[in-house]
């Protein structure tokens, strides 16, 4: 795990390579790093996250938003970031591995992980913040419950709430692919009583946005940005889709012909776009993400 900043001090918010290289990575996957950090970099400037700022996150992951946020808010300023997974989960680098890394990296004093259920979390402290995000995490809640659940507890405990998501549109015409793989995927989870998948509940802006709303939210504003090229998440959801795991996955868990049949027809729609890009020698590309701030009313 590369820690060629360990011992500098921390990058400002338009170094992009600085940030990018404080994130944990291997030696030849700087590449692969970098879109994602600059991806995060644009939700945060729209998001306006400022120096001094207390924020909450909910659905850290590894910590690639993090990490950016940390960034912004400063010596001055802290981020709470909380996610329930397994310490042992996740690839290359398991969120225990990730996190540790960055806790001994320059912006690393700024930063508490907490493993912990949002909910019981927010339930559970006095604690107030000036801002909650959630960075693309809202699809790997078990259920649209669990949404409404976090967005009614963080009324109590912040000022305003920044969500960013996968928006289910493609822009560009290469992420079309990544849009089909989405909705393949959400075929077959409808089908897991339990889910390690990226996509578990497969919400829209819309959903999210009505679902902030009757929480007691008001939308300050909202935009739609198209990742960077180079940010993988695209070809890696059509890359599982169209894996032998994933056609084992539908075997195991959908039993009735009609719905299997849903589902194998949603994986070879992915097939049939991916070879459409190739006949033009073109790649996936990861579909846009909707970008949104809301306020109390």
């Amino acid at each position: 795990m590369s820690s060629d900043s360990a011992a500098s001090t921390p990058p400002t918010l338009d170094d992009l390579d600085g940030i990018a290289r404080v994130y944990p990575h291997g030696p030849n996957q700087f590449h692969i790093v970098r879109p994602q950090i600059e991806q995060r970099a644009s939700l945060v400037k729209i998001w306006g996250i400022k120096p001094g700022e207390k924020v909450l996150e909910i659905g850290c992951g590894q910590g690639d938003c993090t990490v950016v946020l940390a960034t912004a808010v400063g010596d001055e300023g802290s981020v709470t970031a909380i996610d329930p997974a397994s310490l042992d989960y996740g690839s290359p680098y398991t969120l225990g591995q990730a996190q540790a890394h960055l806790k001994a990296s320059p912006v690393g004093n700024r930063i508490t992980f907490v493993q912990s259920d949002p909910v019981t979390f927010v339930q559970s402290t006095s604690e107030r913040y000036t801002t909650a995000v959630l960075a693309q995490c809202s699809w790997y809640f078990s259920s649209p419950r669990v949404w409404s659940d976090i967005l009614a507890v963080l009324l109590e405990r912040v000022d305003r709430v920044c969500i960013s998501e996968y928006s289910l549109t493609a822009s560009d015409p290469r992420a079309a692919a990544h849009v089909l793989a989405t909705f393949a995927q959400a075929a077959l989870e409808v089908h897991k009583n339990e889910s390690s998948s990226n996509c578990r509940t497969v919400f829209s802006p819309e959903r999210l946005k009505d679902a902030a709303i009757v929480a007691g939210l008001k939308l300050q504003q909202e935009t739609l940005i198209v990742p960077p090229e180079g940010m993988l998440d695209g070809r890696w959801e059509v890359g599982w889709v169209l894996s032998k795991d994933f056609e084992k996955e539908i075997d195991e868990n959908v039993k009735d012909e009609r719905e299997k049949a849903v589902v194998i027809a949603a994986r070879d729609s992915v097939r049939a776009a991916l070879e459409l890009l190739k006949a033009k020698d073109e790649k996936v590309h990861t579909m846009d993400v909707w970008v949104a701030t809301f306020t109390k009313n």
